[in-house]
């Protein structure tokens, strides 16, 4: 296993892309209710950053999620976007995420020609896999760069996720991201399973992508693990902002990269005008007991974002209930 690793950790890798997910993960904690003001921020913390990709956030479909109830990125619509970049003339790469079966990808997602978008992740679970490769047809067909995000791939057992990467690496994706859902792996179990997404990829000659959570904070270690293997697609989130226990920190990540290009002062005055401001006025998120406690038993953070909802500090009870569920 030790041989994989591709070049050491203090050197350059040029095939690196970083994908800021702030927006998309970080608007599962607030409902995507961002400012303009935050977001345009975000957008030229970013180009300043030498970040390569800036994720918006959903195309969600109205005729599932009420609009009244979210922030505009849940849906992102063309208008939206280009209020805030114009028509993006810039380095950075504009990314949007399409959940399998709760997407009208064929209406909502225009033309590339017609859009700013430069490139749409579908996020599929194991059992909805063929469905994933007819919206990953659609937005190639249509002129997007495409990844695959597998959900949730801790539930699923070696056999289903061989068949799933396979079916995965001959579609049209682009790249193929390994996603620890529930902050349950480790770097050693990261190492192991990037093994495997590389080896189906490289056969293929597609890229390898990790999105990681941080309830054992091992975002950022896994993130690097993962790396070192040979991933070359990077999710992070500024001060880790995402559902739960959060993401891989954005300022460790540009920290750690030895590209010149990455510039992590950008991203810490963007944390010090908008990020603290936001922790005062009472948004949640980042590591906590409860999510420590859901990433060890690999379940779902509901239960744990429920807990720190209702103020209960009762670990020990809560504990209790979780392994209950898991059994």
């Amino acid at each position: 296993m030790g041989n994989n690793r591709q070049g050491t950790l203090i050197s350059f890798r040029p095939d690196i892309k970083v994908l800021d997910c702030t927006m998309r993960d970080g608007g599962l904690v607030n409902n995507f209710a961002f400012s303009d003001e935050f977001v345009k921020d975000l957008y030229l913390a970013n180009i300043k950053a030498g970040v390569d990709y800036m994720e918006f956030g959903y195309k969600a479909s109205r005729e599932i999620f009420d609009p009244s109830k979210f922030g505009k990125w849940k849906f992102c619509d063309e208008k939206d976007i280009r209020a805030i970049v114009g028509d993006n003339k810039t380095d950075l790469k504009i990314s949007v995420m399409a959940d399998v079966g709760r997407t009208d990808y064929k209406k909502d997602i225009l033309n590339r020609k017609d859009s700013v978008i430069d490139m749409v992740r579908v996020a599929t679970y194991i059992n909805t896999i063929p469905a994933a490769i007819q919206m990953l047809e659609d937005a190639k067909k249509k002129g997007y760069e495409t990844t695959i995000n597998i959900m949730a791939v801790s539930k699923v057992s070696d056999e289903e996720l061989d068949e799933g990467l396979e079916l995965l690496a001959q579609s049209c994706a682009d790249a193929i991201y390994l996603v620890d859902s529930f902050g349950a792996y480790y770097p050693e179990r990261i190492e192991r399973l990037c093994d495997k997404y590389m080896g189906v990829a490289e056969k293929y000659k597609k890229k390898v992508g990790i999105h990681a959570h941080n309830n054992q904070q091992l975002a950022f270690a896994n993130t690097i693990e993962a790396l070192s293997r040979g991933v070359s697609y990077l999710d992070a989130t500024v001060s880790g902002m995402g559902r739960g226990a959060g993401n891989c920190y954005m300022e460790l990540l540009l920290s750690f990269l030895r590209n010149p290009r990455y510039n992590k002062v950008a991203i810490m005055a963007f944390v010090e005008k908008h990020i603290l401001k936001m922790k005062q006025e009472g948004v949640v998120w980042g590591y906590d007991i409860p999510y420590l406690m859901t990433g060890i038993l690999n379940s779902h953070p509901s239960a744990a974002i429920q807990f720190i909802k209702e103020n209960r500090t009762d670990y020990t009870a809560f504990y209790q209930e979780l392994i209950d569920n898991v059994l």
